[in-house]
């Protein structure tokens, strides 16, 4: 079995309509890349533009100590500088995509025509597509090849809309997360309290809620990888 695992990140630097920056929620990288290498799976990262990924301030200014350590870690800091553009990857070599979130994926992620084909090969291959909070809004227009889409009519989660109020975004946004997964038919799931860790996986996808959730994604992943072995 392959032992690769192919990391969406954001190529957006700043929100179109707000003088705010924005980019990678960089613990949501952190701490899904730092449980799957250490259970033995190498990493590649690929962006929409390939190249830079910016990241998120916001997210430094809540960041943990492991975050912190990798942020100073010139090997990651210069894989991130460096993302594969989705012209360059290869589906059949790995077992499972993920898509880490940051607002920037609002704009980009969604109608990334490349992308959705490499996670409907992975997923027709009998990978995993996986996501975190907004990366949930590069599932939202993978259609396999029967034309239906991946995430209708399976339990899913992602960044929900009383988290967007919270964190008074929810004006700056062009859809809400939440909502647009309901909209495709995702039995949409939630923590009983907002930012608390919550994930779910269903037929193979795997989605985690929020910030707290990239950790936990990894290790429902993990779990569902090793069954097949």
């Amino acid at each position: 079995m392959n032992k690769k695992i192919l990391v969406v990140l954001t190529s957006v630097p700043k929100y179109p309509n707000l003088e705010r920056a924005t980019g990678l929620w960089l613990g949501e990288a952190v701490h899904f890349v730092k449980k799957v290498e250490e259970a033995g799976y190498t990493v590649d990262y690929v962006s929409p533009e390939g190249g830079y990924t910016p990241i998120d301030p916001h997210s430094l200014a809540m960041a943990e100590p492991v975050d912190w350590e990798w942020y100073q870690d010139k090997a990651f800091m210069s894989k991130l500088g460096n993302t594969l553009k989705p012209s360059e990857v290869n589906p059949d070599d790995y077992v499972a995509i993920y898509y880490a979130g940051g607002h920037g994926v609002i704009w980009d992620f969604p109608d990334n025509e490349q992308l959705q084909a490499i996670s409907r090969s992975i997923y027709e291959s009998g990978g995993y597509v996986s996501s975190v909070c907004h990366g949930a809004a590069g599932l939202l227009n993978i259609k396999l090849s029967d034309g239906s889409l991946l995430v209708n009519g399976k339990k899913a989660t992602g960044f929900s809309n009383e988290e967007e109020t919270l964190a008074e975004l929810d004006q700056f946004v062009p859809f809400l997360t939440e909502t647009e997964l309901v909209k495709r038919g995702v039995l949409y799931q939630k923590a009983a309290s907002p930012w608390a860790p919550f994930v779910v996986e269903d037929h193979r996808l795997v989605t985690g809620q929020n910030p707290a959730s990239g950790g936990a994604v990894a290790d429902l992943l993990l779990k569902s990888l090793e069954k097949r072995v």
